[in-house]
């Protein structure tokens, strides 16, 4: 299966709810009832109060469009809602990593952020085997002192992708897990750093304060690191990933996202809502758990995938 169809199949659900009052609503047109459908399938699927108002007042203008020309307005709806997205999620499709490390500073020092269970571990391992299989020589540093299963789980990942992995004790201070970590990766000639953080409630202030300590840490032995502040969100929670993404930017300045488990979620309007509000790139999304299910997002093939089946 295609990663194309792989998105397709992950949106499914979302898609269907939409696909299906988008239907309807052309089937009857400009019926007051079928908009208002609409407008809440797109609220339910997360794209954002604020694009869906903009969406609708675009789809109604098409349609009073329609009443003054020969042209079905009911065949403008779909492009209309589809370029409306893309203008929206102009400002969010950013260039992808490997981009972002061959421009940058050696080692280029991404630091994973999130909640918990959000996936930060899987998916810097995934990032980390994506980058090998290029050519690059990634580090991973298991900077999640707080659970001993943590540090076991990126020590399973690393031998199963082939990297090296910077490990203490459970229970260590985070902030000199990451300056060893960074000390071997210069020492060792990496590439990339990879830092797999604790996840934390992005309410509790002491542990933001812990991030900003290994931020402080990195830029004081590497001015400039860490170079990509990762958020790793959740797609199933809706809204609630806006709220983190907003508390965890205040707190440690996040320059891109990776949205996981987009597959089977209702919800995969989170990114336009994310590219609304905060204007941070979404760099990776996920559909699924094997090593090929992380890519880098395009808005254009996000919004086909939203709409229409592959």
């Amino acid at each position: 299966m295609s990663w194309l169809q792989r998105l397709s199949q992950g949106l499914a659900k979302t898609r269907e709810a939409v696909r299906g009052s988008l239907d309807r609503l052309i089937g009857r047109g400009p019926d007051p009832a079928a908009l208002e459908e609409l407008e809440s399938a797109l609220i339910a699927a997360d794209l954002g109060v604020h694009t869906v108002q903009r969406l609708m007042e675009r789809l109604q203008a098409e349609l009073r469009r329609g009443d003054r020309d020969a042209t079905d307005p009911n065949r403008r709806l779909l492009p209309a809602l589809k370029e409306t997205i893309l203008v929206q999620l102009g400002g969010c499709e950013g260039p992808p990593v490997e981009r972002l490390i061959e421009r940058g500073a050696k080692p280029y020092v991404i630091m994973a952020v999130g909640v918990n269970g959000v996936g930060k571990t899987t998916t810097v391992a995934k990032l980390a085997q994506r980058l090998r299989q290029g050519g690059k020589t990634p580090l991973l540093v298991a900077a999640d002192t707080f659970r001993a299963a943590a540090i076991e789980q990126l020590e399973i990942w690393a031998k199963r992708v082939g990297v090296e992995v910077v490990r203490h004790h459970q229970g260590a201070d985070p902030s000199a897990v990451v300056f060893d970590g960074l000390t071997a990766a210069k020492a060792r000639g990496a590439d990339v750093v990879l830092i797999d953080t604790a996840g934390r409630l992005h309410t509790k202030s002491n542990l933001m304060d812990e991030l900003k300590k290994m931020k402080r840490v990195l830029a004081r032995e590497l001015p400039g690191a860490p170079h990509e502040v990762l958020l790793v969100v959740d797609a199933t929670v809706g809204q609630n990933a806006l709220s983190q993404a907003r508390l965890f930017n205040d707190a440690v300045g996040v320059t891109g996202v990776a949205l996981t488990k987009l597959d089977g979620t209702a919800r995969g309007g989170i990114v336009v809502a994310i590219a609304e509000e905060l204007t941070i790139p979404v760099r990776l999304i996920g559909v699924g758990e094997a090593v090929e299910d992380l890519q880098d997002f395009h808005a254009q093939e996000f919004v086909d995938a939203l709409f229409e089946p592959a």
